[in-house]
């Protein structure tokens, strides 16, 4: 089942894309995933697959990622900008209510979207992020987040990708790691390898962590009647076993920690794609 390009504009201007997978039938339920801070929507690309089965699958590149615009402006590179992209891209296709897979910083996006446009969302998958992000797993992300060293060919690029997630994601096959080195870079017109993401992207959040990871349990103190499936990576720095717990005693709060994964489960984890096939089951 092949996605279709769906592009769009945004308030302030800038040409962003999305991928549509179709499902079922153009009535099937809207499923939105969102990735992480300097990923993109290939990420998603074999779990959409999956999840198309029974849903539609809208997956966008944040601003700045993937086939999206660069911005200018560096400072567009925030949370409520990311937001509002949504409720565009959201608007446009016409949308009257979701689930989401944020994954993440996708998942702070999520957050900030059910608090907004409550009507709109039905349910949401929180990958590896919470409320609280623990300052830790911050500042290892604040340490390479558009520091990529320049590469050569794509066994340079799987060697990148192997030092930045290896602690992350142990076991994985050498054609895993190339489908994720895959989803990471893209040859620019001189056929040269660039990480599909813009490098000034992370220059917010080095210059202002409190806005690249916001308190937000005064948020979601507001959000007991959303269903909630949190998945944790058991050896995450971002998602703290203790914060998973504190998520759990809300209402509609269900939860999975992931055996031998730390920041973030990929989502092709069996017990990841059953937890959220049950979940999408109890949203639709």
């Amino acid at each position: 089942m092949a996605a279709a390009e769906y592009w769009f504009e945004s308030h302030d201007g800038l040409k962003l894309f999305a991928r549509l997978y179709p499902g079922p039938s153009p009535a099937a339920p809207l499923l939105l995933c969102l990735h992480g801070l300097m990923r993109n929507s290939r990420d998603f690309e074999e779990v959409a697959l999956h999840f198309a089965a029974h849903q539609r699958v809208l997956v966008p590149d944040v601003r700045g990622r993937g086939f999206s615009a660069r911005d200018p402006q560096v400072s567009n590179y925030q949370l409520p900008v990311y937001v509002q992209d949504l409720m565009t891209l959201l608007a446009g296709v016409g949308a009257p209510r979701v689930g989401i897979i944020g994954t993440s910083m996708g998942g702070l996006m999520a957050l900030l979207l059910s608090v907004l446009q409550p009507q709109l969302v039905a349910g949401v998958v929180l990958n590896d992020v919470g409320p609280q992000v623990e300052p830790a797993g911050l500042e290892r992300i604040r340490g390479y987040a558009g520091r990529a060293t320049p590469v050569a060919s794509w066994a340079e690029a799987i060697a990148q990708v192997r030092s930045i997630y290896g602690e992350a994601w142990p076991g994985l096959s050498e054609a895993r790691w190339e489908k994720i080195a895959r989803a990471s870079y893209r040859a620019d017109a001189r056929g040269v390898l660039q990480a599909d993401a813009d490098a000034r992207i992370a220059e917010p959040l080095r210059a202002n962590a409190a806005a690249a990871a916001p308190d937000l349990w005064p948020l979601w103190d507001t959000l007991a009647a959303l269903p909630v499936l949190a998945i944790r990576g058991a050896r995450s720095d971002i998602l703290s076993a203790a914060t998973l717990e504190r998520m759990q005693r809300k209402p509609n709060v269900r939860t999975l920690t992931v055996a031998a994964r730390g920041h973030a489960p990929l989502l092709d984890e069996p017990e990841c794609l059953a937890a959220i096939d049950a979940f999408l089951k109890t949203i639709s």
